[in-house]
């Protein structure tokens, strides 16, 4: 499996999001928010991530550069739990909700529950 994050996987462009944060569904746990849609990319990804951290927490752009840049380092390290498990295309947007800067154990461990917590949830959804 490729580890890498390509610029064809992360989710840009105001459309985009803002289809995701208006129609999206969420899963979460302590630290963090997985907003997902089910949608349809022209380049044939098959997921595309986005990674914000709320500028009213943290004022400084370097801490929300940093926490940016370890969202997208454990996403990186796991997204192969999602590509080996779903079925469609899924725009997803990882929103960092804590209030402290964190580690990378931390983020990972967040990064971790909460896919498996999406995989459930899918995966529960498509039983239906």
């Amino acid at each position: 499996m490729d580890q890498s994050l390509p610029k064809k996987q992360r989710l840009v462009g105001k459309k985009q999001f803002e289809s995701v944060f208006e129609e999206g569904k969420h899963v979460q746990t302590k630290q963090l928010k997985l907003i997902y849609l089910r949608t349809r990319f022209n380049d044939g990804s098959p997921v595309k991530a986005a990674f914000v951290a709320p500028k009213k927490r943290f004022r400084k752009a370097v801490r929300r550069n940093r926490i940016k840049r370890l969202l997208r380092e454990a996403y990186r390290l796991n997204k192969h739990l999602i590509f080996n498990n779903i079925e469609g295309n899924f725009a997803f947007v990882f929103l960092y909700l804590g209030k402290d800067l964190p580690n990378f154990k931390q983020i990972d461990e967040e990064i971790k529950t909460v896919l498996n917590i999406f995989l459930k949830k899918e995966s529960h959804e498509k039983n239906q």
